[in-house]
């Protein structure tokens, strides 16, 4: 495999497609995926700003998105091709949330470690009507240092 970059459009349109539960990102700093040697794209990953406001120091990325169509290893490569680009562009930080139920096989094989189980919950408040599109169950903080 090897990476090339996307656009959002194209990376959203994979997730679309193949994501067990989540939609289409609502932007991105960057987005790249993974193409099998045929040149059939197998999986993508999409990073952008902390979505939590108090993570988001300027110098953590976050990975909104990893999806792939179920290629081995492709979330182990992809997990590490963010960490390589988000260093290149001057991030300090890497981070990304799992379902509980997910065990973080992949993130650990490229170098990522737990950090810890957060909160989950909705994001709708009595002044603030949201309607919940993902997952509402605790998740799990894996993070890289890339300093």
């Amino acid at each position: 495999m090897r990476v090339v970059p996307l656009a959002l459009a194209a990376a959203n349109e994979f997730v679309r497609l193949h994501h067990r539960h989540h939609g289409a990102a609502q932007g991105c700093k960057f987005a790249v995926g993974a193409i099998d040697d045929a040149g059939n794209l197998r999986g993508v990953v999409i990073t952008g700003r902390p979505v939590s406001r108090l993570r988001d120091d300027g110098r953590t990325a976050e990975v909104t998105r990893l999806c792939t169509d179920g290629c081995a290893n492709a979330c182990s490569f992809l997990c590490a091709a963010a960490a390589r680009v988000a260093k290149a562009m001057g991030y300090e930080k890497i981070i990304t949330y799992i379902l509980e139920s997910e065990d973080g096989t992949s993130l650990r094989a490229s170098g990522w470690t737990f950090g810890g189980v957060c909160g989950g919950g909705t994001w709708d408040r009595p002044n603030r009507k949201r309607r919940d599109a993902a997952p509402t169950c605790k998740k799990k903080l894996y993070c890289r240092d890339l300093r």
